[in-house]
């Protein structure tokens, strides 16, 4: 079992519109979490600003921008995030986009903790959108089998729903970091964007290291009622294994 605190077992997404709304939200919940997730959106809008605002306030940053490009770009994005201190960051497993950006953390000096994760496939992605673009098999076989490839590359982990982790973990053993999004409390938050969901102690108990949270914290009333409620699940789930 990696020694991950429990503070760092939800990262909590700051998806939101500006940096002003997502620096809010971590003085309010700061208190109970330590690792932040900056996506598109946010990126789009404030830049590096807010990656560096919480590395200074001595808080891990997962970087989301999920890189896709041609090979040598994505070496060099992700060469930009080596000095910045963030400790997760987010390409498509694809085989040459993995190759690319671990060549990058190849060249990272001591100190620098990039860890790189590949993306399998899309929480938002269910089985008809595999259907409608002709592929076979199912969505667990495409995680399974871009997981297998990244690891043998040397990523140190993937983004998975929690319903693939049982397997991937079984299958692919304790190295692989396994980190989850599409999280959402005991009783669902109405339907959204988010098809492959489980509740934050059933990813875990599935085999999920870390488990993406962004709405059903940002949107609460009471958002560290919701972490706390979350981080008892978790450590049940853990107790059990």
């Amino acid at each position: 079992m990696k020694d991950i605190p429990i503070r760092d077992r939800i990262i909590l997404a700051l998806d939101l519109p500006t940096p002003e709304l997502a620096r809010e939200l971590v003085r309010r919940t700061e208190s109970r979490l330590g690792f932040y997730k900056v996506g598109l959106q946010l990126f789009m809008a404030d830049w590096f600003n807010t990656v560096d605002w919480l590395v200074a306030r001595g808080h891990k940053v997962m970087v989301d921008l999920k890189f896709f490009d041609i090979p040598e770009t994505v070496h060099l994005a992700v060469r930009q995030l080596l000095s910045r201190r963030v400790s997760l960051a987010t390409v498509h497993g694809n085989d040459a986009i993995v190759a690319a950006a671990m060549r990058a953390v190849r060249d990272r000096e001591a100190g620098e903790s990039l860890k790189i994760l590949a993306v399998t496939v899309l929480t938002s992605f269910g089985e008809d959108d595999l259907r409608a673009l002709g592929m076979t098999g199912s969505i667990e076989e495409l995680v399974y089998l871009r997981a297998k490839r990244a690891l043998e590359m040397g990523c140190d982990g993937v983004v998975s729903s929690g319903l693939e982790a049982a397997n991937l973990r079984a299958q692919l053993g304790e190295r692989l970091l396994i980190v989850t999004p599409g999280i959402r409390p005991g009783a669902n938050l109405p339907a959204d964007d988010q098809t492959r969901v489980m509740s934050a102690g059933e990813a875990i108990r599935a085999g999920a290291d870390q488990v993406v949270v962004g709405r059903p914290i940002a949107k609460a009333e009471e958002p560290l009622l919701v972490i706390d409620q979350m981080q008892a699940e978790i450590s049940a789930a853990l107790a059990e294994g």
